[in-house]
């Protein structure tokens, strides 16, 4: 009998990028074995598109509601035990809290939900329920973002002084100078993204990688942020200051209308005794500076480097690995965690950071709407 452990997939479907992300990275490991979906909300294009990767349309259901109740029907030995939410950014909350009350883990895309107030209930929920969930901040996976926590935390640069991320994109461009055309993303439907496009789709990223990598909270922030045109009501481009703590502060610069920008994701941390460099576009590098010393430049693969992120590292040295090997490395660490096996708690982000960067959204609009003012996070 198989030990894969059944696997559910709600949206992706279709020309989805993200479907084959998450397609892809459950398979690496053969941890996963894909058993049911709802893929779309047109049922035919969801028997269609299951038979077009060849998985039995058997457990291809309706819809979400009658997935969940027919999966409850079946005996828990043959039950679905994992959904990956995939869908638009408003049906997270509904979905993620009905599979955790009924039993299911979770693996959800960000933000985790529409508001603050959802963030903290589906808390609740999951500390009652004891059920696995993870929030899938992808870049979290890659060998050298986890390398380079380890290296802050065992003070390889001395105490954090200054922090600085930019994530930057340029593919509104295009669709926000005209107003029939945008409509035709749902990222600048507040119905259906949320208070925030730019800050919510990207700029939680950059925001929970500097939480990640250097284990501290942002404590404020103060934001000014670009709608560029009166009738937009969501924002597109931003720039936030940080306070970490008294000596410690930095800036988080995002924007999606930078003109032919790509996936342009960096971050630095400065420490009292060096910097530790990082970027998105080229993530098998992490650059170590020191004063009066030459600039170091770590890869994964090698000795080196953590057991952390040595195991989250599929090939020899010298052979890139990208964005499906970091959301790999997220989906084995939540087999593990659902298995009941040991595993690093930086295997994978979870309620905490979906809580926090809810939070951290809401607490940036406000900063803006109120004048450019400091807030408390």
């Amino acid at each position: 009998m198989s030990n894969k452990l059944r696997w559910g997939v709600l949206g992706g479907g279709g020309e989805s990028l993200i479907g084959v992300l998450h397609r892809v990275a459950a398979s690496m490991f053969d941890s996963y074995q894909l058993t049911g979906a709802v893929f779309n909300p047109d049922f035919e294009k969801n028997i269609l598109f299951a038979r077009e990767i060849g998985i039995p349309t058997d457990r291809i259901y309706e819809d979400f509601d009658t997935m969940v109740a027919r999966e409850l029907e079946l005996p828990e030995e043959e039950r679905i035990q994992v959904f990956s939410v995939l869908t638009p950014n408003f049906l997270h909350f509904p979905m993620a809290k009905k599979l955790l009350e009924s039993g299911f883990h979770v693996i959800c895309e960000k933000p985790m939900t529409m508001n603050y107030a959802e963030a903290l209930e589906l808390q609740e929920i999951q500390n009652k329920n004891n059920n696995v969930f993870a929030l899938t901040h992808t870049y979290t996976g890659y060998p050298m973002i986890r390398q380079m926590k380890k290296m802050i935390a065992e003070g390889a640069i001395g105490e954090v002084q200054k922090v600085d991320a930019q994530y930057y994109q340029g593919w509104i461009n295009p669709i926000i100078h005209d107003p029939s055309l945008r409509s035709t993303t749902w990222r600048l439907d507040p119905e259906k993204s949320g208070i925030s496009c730019c800050m919510g789709d990207i700029g939680v990223h950059a925001y929970q990688m500097l939480e990640y990598v250097t284990s501290m909270d942002i404590r404020s922030v103060l934001a000014d942020l670009n709608y560029l045109y009166e009738d937009n009501k969501m924002d597109i481009d931003g720039t936030v200051l940080l306070r970490l703590n008294d000596s410690a502060k930095g800036v988080l610069r995002t924007s999606q209308i930078a003109t032919a920008e790509e996936n342009n994701f960096s971050i630095a941390v400065f420490g009292r005794e060096g910097t530790l460099k990082w970027d998105q576009e080229n993530p098998n590098y992490l650059y170590l500076l020191k004063e009066g010393k030459p600039a170091q430049t770590l890869k994964p693969g090698h000795d080196y480097n953590s057991p952390v992120s040595l195991d989250g590292t599929k090939l020899p040295p010298g052979h890139p690995e990208g964005i499906f090997d970091a959301m790999g490395n997220i989906y084995k660490g939540v087999a593990r965690a659902i298995r009941g096996e040991e595993y690093d708690p930086m295997e994978f982000p979870g309620m905490r950071d979906g809580v926090r960067g809810m939070k951290f959204i809401e607490t940036v609009v406000a900063s803006h709407m109120e004048g450019n003012i400091w807030k408390t996070l």
